[in-house]
This record gives C-alpha cells, structure tokens and sequence, in this order.
C-alpha cells in the first residue's frame, strides 16, 4: 500500500515538473519573440515603457497630452512635466543629467563649452531620430532673447551616449523615453512644448546662496518665469522685448527682442498679483537667509585669518629652532660697550647707550668773542676827572 502511495507521490511531482518547465519555455519563447519584435522597431519609433503609462493613468494624464521640461544644472535634474486632465502639469518623472558641461551661468559664445540657460521651445523639426548619440532634440539656442545680446552658438541638444560639450546629456535610456515622450505629444496635438533651463532651483534660499555670482541680474529674470509656473502649474507663455524676457503678458503690439516694450503690455491683474505676493514672501526669506550666510562669511572668515596667522607662527618657531644661531641676539664685545657708553656703565642686562648720531657728527659750537666797545662821551669825561 506504501509503495503504491509513493508511486503515485512520484507521478504527481512528475507531472508538475513537467507542466512548469512547458511553461516556463512557453514564457521564454514569449520573450525572445518580443525581443526579435523589438529589435526591429527603429529606435524612435519604440513605445513608452508600461511603468510610464501607468504612471500617467495615476496621475489623470492622457498618453499623448503636452509635455513641459525644466532641468537644474546645480543638481543635475531634468524634469517632465504632463499635462493632467484639467489643464494644470503634473511632474511625471525625474531624470538625472548624466553631463553638462561648464558652470553655471548662461552661454555666451560658439566654443565656450557652456550649457545653455533660458527659455527655449522645441518644434517637430529640431528632433532627430537618426542623432550619433543615441536620441536628440535641438534645444533651439540661440533663441531671440540671446540674439538681442550677441550671443551665439549651434547644435546644442539634449541627447543620449553620456558625453556633453555644451549639450545636456542623458544616459540612452533616459534620453529614449525623453524623446519618446516628446514625439508622443506632437502626435497628440502639440505644436511645440518649452524647455525651461536653470541654473538650480530658484528658491529664495538658493537666490540668497547665490547673491554675489555676477549672473545674478539675469538669474532674478529666469526666476520671474520660474515663478510664473509655480503660481499657475502651467508653463508661462515666454516672450522678449528691451532685451529681457516677459512672461503671460498681454499686448496689442508684436513684440520686439531689441526694442523697447509696448507701452499697453500688461500681465493680467489676478496672476500679477499672486506672482507678487510670492515675490514679497521670497524676498522676506532672501533676506534673512542673505543675513545668516553673511555672519557665517565674517566668522569663517575671521577663523581663515587666524589660521594662517597659526601656520605662520609655526613655520617660524620651527625656522629657528632648525638654525637658532642665524635669529640670536647680536652680542656687543666687553671692550665695544666701553668705548660706545656715554659715560658710566650699564646695569647687567640693559641695552647699552648709542651716541647721538647728532652729537657724533656735529662740531662743537664756536663762541665769537665779544667786540670792544668803543669809549663813549663819558667814558672819556670820567677818565678826565681825579681819582
């Protein structure tokens, strides 16, 4: 009886075996046809990964609605935003910057190396799929704010393969659902989508942190945009005129990058005023963060002076202590102090007294002798009269 039990114990775990490892080769063969199906889809023409999707069905965006990029230089980010259902942007995912290249600061010149910083839009024409470096899209520098100050430059993208000089660079990976995200957004309708570049987040904090970079005028421009969205959670409608960039303003007027703003430009009443109010609760925290840093410059500063007073200290004490003979006190002969002491002695250990120069070099002053006086008429009358 036990051994049929056994028997049967056997088969069983026999036909389990089997079935999983069916399985198991149904599944493989599932996932080498896919990857045979992939391969051969161009790589610009490949779909979002599931998790993106998902991600977006959470967060109530539809798969093709508009899309908005910020990225931050300081801490290397690169933001994607999606528009939800109701008009506002959701941050849909977070990507680190692989390499950009030069310091903060925006770019200036063709050559500089310098990753640019400002408001620029993308357009169907600047991406491109058949890019050296995994993915691209032209970022569209220079754009009329940078024209309207000299500056130049070309090909600067946001592209895959991790090398940058003067571009943003993602990790393929990163730079595939990047440009996926875009494409599927121009399908979906989008004309254009902005590209928000900063050089780190435009907090008070970070305002006060930086006060003293010389790039900070144009830095209070980028965050008056940056402020535009933070207010709205839409990205603001950027124009230049006067040479500096305006935001959601309204004008019956074309705006000029070199001339002067109209003189009807208006932002509308409601936002400037939101935009203000979060302006004065910045600058009330700018200040005060200013005062903290500048207390701590004075301390650290008065601690780096008294560190190099230390060191300078010790590089003498240990000058002489190796060569004692080369600092010591010059030594005055018995028979020299003698003949250089203006008169007694000196006390045991006093410096001995040196001539005045004055009275060393100096002759003594000759005394005239007094002229005669000449007899007078008394004189004479009283050598006249007896004695």
């Amino acid at each position: 009886m036990s051994g049929s039990v056994r028997s049967g114990s056997a088969f069983s775990g026999s036909v389990l075996f089997s079935r999983l490892r069916k399985a198991a080769l149904v599944v493989a063969a599932g996932l080498a046809l896919a990857a045979c199906q992939d391969a051969g889809v161009p790589k610009h023409m490949k779909p979002l990964p599931a998790k993106i999707k998902a991600k977006m069905e959470q967060l109530n965006m539809d798969a093709k609605a508009p899309i908005y990029i910020r990225s931050f230089k300081e801490t290397s980010e690169f933001e994607v935003w999606k528009q939800r259902r109701d008009g506002t942007y959701g941050l849909l995912k977070t990507y680190s910057i692989c390499k950009w290249s030069g310091k903060l600061g925006p770019k200036i010149k063709e050559g500089d190396r310098q990753a640019p910083e400002g408001f620029y839009t993308v357009r169907p024409g600047q991406m491109n799929p058949n890019s050296s470096y995994y993915l691209s899209f032209d970022i569209g520098f220079p754009n009329a704010f940078d024209q309207s100050l000299g500056r130049y430059g070309t090909n600067l993208m946001v592209h895959g393969a991790c090398s940058s000089a003067g571009c943003y660079s993602m990790t393929d990976d990163s730079a595939g659902e990047i440009y996926w995200l875009a494409r599927d957004s121009f399908i979906g309708g989008q004309r254009s989508f902005e590209v928000h570049l900063y050089p780190f987040r435009m907090t008070a904090e970070n305002m006060a942190r930086h006060r003293n970079d010389p790039n900070m005028p144009f830095w209070q421009m980028l965050k008056d945009g940056s402020d535009h969205f933070e207010v709205t959670r839409k990205p603001p409608v950027v124009g230049v005129c006067d040479k500096r960039y305006v935001f959601n303003v309204n004008t019956g007027s074309k705006l000029n990058a070199s001339a002067a703003c109209p003189a009807d430009m208006r932002v509308p009443e409601m936002l400037e005023a939101a935009v203000k109010q979060k302006q004065a609760r910045d600058q009330q925290i700018f200040v005060a963060t200013a005062a903290k840093l500048d207390g701590q410059d004075q301390v650290a500063a008065a601690k780096a002076a008294a560190d190099v007073a230390a060191r300078q200290a010790s590089a003498d004490a240990a000058a002489v202590a190796a060569s004692p003979a080369a600092f010591a006190n010059p030594v005055v002969a018995e028979g020299n102090a003698a003949s250089l002491a203006i008169g007694g002695v000196p006390a045991p250990d006093m410096p001995i007294p040196v001539p005045s120069p004055v009275r060393m070099s100096m002759e003594p002053a000759q005394v005239p002798p007094a002229a005669e006086k000449k007899p007078g008429f008394w004189d004479k009358f009283k050598r006249r009269q007896p004695s």
